[in-house]
C-alpha cells in the first residue's frame, strides 16, 4: 500500500481519472464530479507525473486515452466498481428496514422456504433477506436481525426461544428403506451406506455418537459418504446415497410428503434444541420483531397440529 501511496499520491486522483476517462472529457468529469474543469486537469495532470507516463492525447474538444491510460482505465474502472458494491452493502448493514435471518442451508431450505407464502400473507411489506452460512456469525458485529443456533439456549448477550428440541432419526429414499428386509434391526444400520455430516465450524453430532446413544460403540464407520452441509446431506438422502441423520423438525415434512423415509423409532433426543436468537444489546426492530414472533407462532402451530394427529 505504501507503493500504491506513492504512485497515486491520493485516491482523488484515481476517482477523477476514472470519471474523465468514461465520459471522454475534463468538463464533464468536472460537471459530473461537482468540482471545476482545472481541478479535474490538475488532478490528471498529477497522477500522469507520479506515474511517470501520459494517460491522455489532449485536444481543443476532447480527450483520448493513450495505450497506458486504457490499461490503467481497464483495472481503475473494475476496482471502483467494486468498491461501490461493498460500499452500497456496508450501507445496508444500518439500515433498520429489513430483517436478517440467519441459519443453516438446510433450515431455510426446507423450513422456511415452505412457510415465506404464509410469512408473506400475514406480512406482505416485510423485507426478509435469508442468510445461509457454514458458520454462526457475531450477531451484533453483523448486524443480524434473528438467528437459528444449535445448543442449550444460553449465548452471552442473546434472547433465544426454542424452536424445537434436537430429535435425531435415520432417514433415506424410500425405496432404500422398503428394500430392507423385515428382520432388519438397528444393529444391521452399520452395515448400509452412511451419509456424514462434518460441518467445518459448527458442532454437530456423529454417527459414532447416535449409535453409542444406543448401546453400539466402537462400530467401523469410516466409509460412506461425507458433506459438509446439512441441506446436500438430505439432497443426497433423496437420491438414495443412503442414511442419513433425520433432525425431526426439518425433515418431517419431507417425510410426509413421501420424499424420504425414516426409521422413526430410532430416535436420540440428544438434550439439545434449536433456538430463535437475538441480541439482547440492539433493540429489534419493528419488522425484525413480527418475524420473531411470526416464525415463533408458526412453531406453535405446527406443535399443536401434531399433537392432534
Amino acid at each position: 500500500m505504501q507503493e500504491l501511496w506513492k504512485l497515486v499520491t491520493s485516491p482523488r486522483h484515481l476517482i477523477v481519472f476514472e470519471a474523465a476517462a468514461r465520459l471522454g472529457s475534463f468538463t464533464r468529469a468536472a460537471e459530473e464530479l461537482n468540482v471545476q474543469q482545472p481541478a479535474v486537469s490538475a488532478s490528471v495532470k498529477q497522477l500522469e507525473l507520479s506515474l511517470g507516463v501520459q494517460l491522455f492525447l489532449r485536444s481543443h474538444k476532447k480527450v483520448v486515452l493513450t495505450a497506458a491510460g486504457q490499461r490503467l482505465f481497464a483495472d481503475v474502472a473494475r476496482a471502483l466498481e467494486q468498491l461501490l458494491v461493498s460500499a452500497r452493502s456496508v450501507q445496508q448493514l444500518a439500515r433498520r428496514d429489513y430483517v436478517t435471518l440467519n441459519a443453516s442451508s438446510a433450515f431455510n431450505n426446507y423450513w422456511m422456504m415452505p412457510r415465506l407464502a404464509d410469512l408473506h400473507a400475514a406480512h406482505p411489506g416485510i423485507d426478509l433477506r435469508l442468510q445461509s452460512s457454514d458458520r454462526e456469525p457475531d450477531i451484533d458485529a453483523e448486524n443480524i436481525s434473528l438467528a437459528v443456533r444449535r445448543g442449550d439456549g444460553n449465548w452471552p448477550g442473546c434472547e433465544a426461544e426454542l424452536i424445537a428440541q434436537e430429535a435425531i432419526y435415520p432417514v433415506a429414499a424410500p425405496r432404500l428403506v422398503s428394500g430392507l428386509s423385515a428382520d432388519f434391526t438397528l444393529s444391521d444400520l452399520p452395515l448400509q451406506r452412511l451419509i456424514h455430516l462434518e460441518e467445518p465450524i459448527r458442532d454437530r453430532p456423529t454417527w459414532q455418537q447416535w449409535f453409542g446413544h444406543f448401546g453400539l460403540t466402537g462400530l467401523p464407520l469410516e466409509g460412506g459418504l461425507r458433506l459438509n452441509d446439512y441441506a446436500l446431506v438430505l439432497q443426497a438422502a433423496m437420491a438414495g446415497e443412503g442414511f442419513a441423520f433425520g433432525w425431526k423438525h426439518v425433515t418431517d415434512p419431507l417425510v410426509t410428503q413421501g420424499l424420504l423415509a425414516a426409521k422413526r423409532d430410532w430416535v436420540w433426543e440428544s438434550g439439545r434444541g434449536f433456538y430463535l436468537v437475538w441480541s439482547r444489546k440492539s433493540p429489534l426492530g419493528p419488522e425484525a420483531e413480527k418475524v420473531r414472533d411470526w416464525i415463533l407462532d408458526r412453531v406453535q402451530a405446527d406443535m399443536a397440529a401434531k399433537s392432534e394427529r
